[in-house]
Order: C-alpha cells, then sequence, then structure tokens
C-alpha cells in the first residue's frame, strides 16, 4: 500500500531542494554580478533562506517517517534511540546526517556572507546539490552491487541535479516574467536572460534523457515490456511521457517566444511576447510539477525485477 504522507513529504523535500539549486544557478549563468545584487531584480535571498529553513524540518520528517516504514513499526512508535540507530547503522541515517550537516552549513553561509550575493548563490548551489546527492545515495541505485551500483548512484545524483538545475531556472524566469512589463530594459534583461538559460536547459536536458536512459536499464534491464509489468514501470511511463510534454514548450521558448520577445524588444511593442512566454513557461512548469511528483511516488515503490 502506498504511504502517502510519505510521498508527500518526499514531494515538498525534492520539490525544496530543487529549487533552492536552480534558483542559486539561475543568476550566475544569467546576470552579471551588477545585476545579481541589485535586489530589485530578482530577489532571491531572502528566497534560497527559507527554502534551506523549510528542508530541515521535511529532512527530518522524511527520516522519521521512512525510518519507521523500515522498522515496521508506525511513526508515533518511535522513540529517541531508535532513530539514533537508524542514524547511525544504516545508509539512510549516514545520508540524513551529511544532508542536516550540510544544511546547516548551508544557512549559516548565506546569513554570514554579505553584501556581494555571489558566493552565497555559489554555496546554495552546492550545498543544495549535496543534499539532493544525500536523497538519491541509498534510494534504487544502491540496490545495485559492485562498480556499477556506485556509476549507477553516480548517474542518478547528475540526473536530478541537471533536473534541478531545469526546474529552478524555469520558476528564477517565472519570477521574471510575473511583474508586468517594466520598459525596454526589463525585457531586453529577461529576452537576455531565457537565452542563457536556453542554452543551459540544453544540457540539463540531454544530462537528464543519457543519465535517465542508464537508471532505467540498471533498474528495469533492456526489456522494455518491462514497464508494463508493474506500478512502478507504468509510473516510470507516464514520468517519461510528462518529461516529452514538458519539452515541446521549452523548445517553443527557445526557438520562437525568446526571438520573439527579442525583436519586440527592439520595436518597444513586447507586451504580447510577453504574455505568450509567461504562458508558455507556466505550461512547462505545470509539467515540471507533475513529473516531480512522479518521482517522489516512485522513490516509494519497489522495481519489478
Amino acid at each position: 500500500m502506498t504511504d502517502w504522507g510519505l510521498v508527500a513529504i518526499r514531494f515538498a523535500l525534492y520539490a525544496d531542494l530543487m529549487l533552492l539549486v536552480g534558483l542559486a544557478a539561475f543568476p550566475l549563468y544569467s546576470l552579471t554580478q551588477a545585476e545579481r545584487d541589485d535586489h530589485a531584480i530578482l530577489p532571491l535571498g531572502g528566497r534560497l533562506a527559507w527554502l534551506a529553513v523549510a528542508a530541515l524540518p521535511l529532512s527530518a520528517a522524511g527520516f522519521a517517517v521512512s525510518s519507521a516504514a523500515m522498522m515496521g513499526v508506525p511513526v508515533s512508535a518511535l522513540d529517541f534511540p531508535m532513530l539514533v540507530s537508524m542514524a547511525g547503522d544504516t545508509e539512510q541515517g549516514a545520508a540524513f546526517l551529511v544532508r542536516m550537516a550540510a544544511l546547516v552549513a548551508t544557512l549559516a553561509a548565506l546569513v554570514l556572507l554579505r553584501p556581494s550575493q555571489t558566493p552565497r548563490y555559489v554555496v546554495a548551489m552546492v550545498g543544495g546539490s549535496i543534499m539532493l546527492a544525500t536523497l538519491l545515495w541509498s534510494g534504487h541505485a544502491a540496490a545495485t552491487e559492485g562498480a556499477l551500483g556506485t556509476i549507477h548512484r553516480i548517474s542518478d545524483i547528475a540526473h536530478m541535479i541537471a533536473a534541478a538545475l531545469w526546474i529552478g531556472g524555469i520558476a528564477a524566469f517565472w519570477m521574471l516574467l510575473a511583474r508586468p512589463v517594466q520598459g525596454e530594459a526589463h525585457v531586453t534583461l529577461a529576452a537576455r536572460s531565457l537565452a542563457n538559460f536556453a542554452r543551459v536547459g540544453t544540457v540539463a536536458v540531454a544530462i537528464i534523457v543519457l543519465t535517465g536512459l542508464f537508471n532505467g536499464y540498471a533498474i528495469l534491464g533492456a526489456d522494455i515490456t518491462t514497464l508494463f509489468q508493474s506500478t512502478y514501470g507504468l509510473l516510470l511511463a507516464a514520468k517519461l511521457l510528462l518529461f516529452a510534454a514538458m519539452l515541446s514548450p521549452a523548445a517553443n521558448n527557445r526557438w520562437r517566444l525568446t526571438p520573439a520577445l527579442e525583436r519586440a524588444a527592439a520595436s518597444g511593442d513586447s507586451e504580447g511576447a510577453w504574455t505568450r512566454l509567461r504562458i508558455s513557461v507556466a505550461l512547462e512548469a505545470a509539467a515540471g510539477a507533475a513529473v516531480l511528483a512522479l518521482v517522489a511516488w516512485l522513490g516509494t515503490l519497489a522495481p519489478a525485477n
């Protein structure tokens, strides 16, 4: 039976950490140093700190719920010695401790590193990536043994960090588009940022596809018919369809709407292009949220083989 509480916690924690990574990375490749330090352009500093704060209770709740599931007891039956035993004697516990250490270090850096925003973005991106990695180190990839298991884990981590760059970039760009057009400079900055994001997103999608193929092979084998023989396989197939659906607005943004916005910025008539781009980014974000929900669900299921 599906533990919907665990699925919900996993979804919230994945979304939180992926946004932390992707939002922190976005200004590093899309904005200049001066633009990063201008809080009026993209006010991310406080948001990154709150994402890190939110990850603390989410991570603790996820550890408690998954520990209870492993022990075969309700969460209410857990006591402190049980949690200490899980933290000290299991891979999941070791990953939890590393994640909490990375969270505390990231929060401290976000508070102390001022006034320049660039070091704070770098720390949030690196710290968030470490936290994401700890979520995957004891997941399905851990069932693969030997050297292939290590490669599988690295591939799984690369898959998730690439996805975080894409989804976080979508969120950051939505923040730029959410405000009404504020003059030609605003439109020009948004168009340049989207062009930069499109290049990074193209690399991220390539990594997602390659690592996804490897991870699927490592878990299910070469026989594609196994996709339709379990709940896990059916959900994985649904995830692939939704991922494909994300590529349509992404390609539309990259090849049609961004050039249209650049032309509109030059002509001074950008309202229509701005609205179309905002709608397309919203559709891409909705598909991304649905994919993430399936990822959270898949992590609680055992593959057919």
